[in-house]
């Protein structure tokens, strides 16, 4: 069968590219991230905040933010006793540490434990790693595009 159905009117016209299809994939990747997620949680005896907490966590140390209980809430848009519970299960577990802040001795400052740091690379580094050998294979303009769509991504979606 050709190509071409109508040979002379040319070639058939190519459908508008779907302007949604970007946040599409974006939703369908952050839903495969959340069932690698689950998987972890699961595997390890954590609630899905469980999960997220310790992400926000490691993303707070990799800012070189001050991790806090304060910090916590904010981002996972938890309450007071909320955010206590989860921190008290994951410290049970062994996957953060409480520390007094050097500075401000009021203050205590949350750590992911180097044991849940192991646990985290051996279930999401080849993952990641992936990712990353994937991102490689594109041009720098093209990697700086992604980056700032998700970027922009980011900041639409938080409120």
């Amino acid at each position: 069968m050709p190509d071409n159905p109508n040979p002379d009117h040319g070639p058939a016209p190519r459908p508008a590219p779907d302007p949604l299809e970007p946040v599409h994939l974006l939703r369908a990747v952050s839903v495969e991230f959340g069932l690698r997620q689950a998987e972890f949680g699961a595997a390890h005896g954590m609630h899905a905040t469980d999960v997220r907490a310790l992400i926000c966590l490691l993303d707070a140390a990799r800012a070189g933010e001050s991790a806090t209980a304060g910090l916590l809430a904010a981002r996972l848009g938890l309450n007071s006793a909320g955010t206590t519970a989860v921190i008290d299960r994951l410290e049970r577990l062994g996957h953060v540490t409480r520390s007094r802040d050097r500075v401000d001795r009021r203050r205590v400052l949350l750590q992911v434990s180097p044991e849940a740091v192991r646990l985290g690379r051996a279930a999401f580094g080849p993952l990641v790693d992936g990712l990353v050998e994937l991102l490689g294979t594109f041009d720098p303009a093209e990697r700086a595009a992604v980056t700032r769509f998700l970027s922009a991504a980011r900041t639409a979606l938080t409120p």
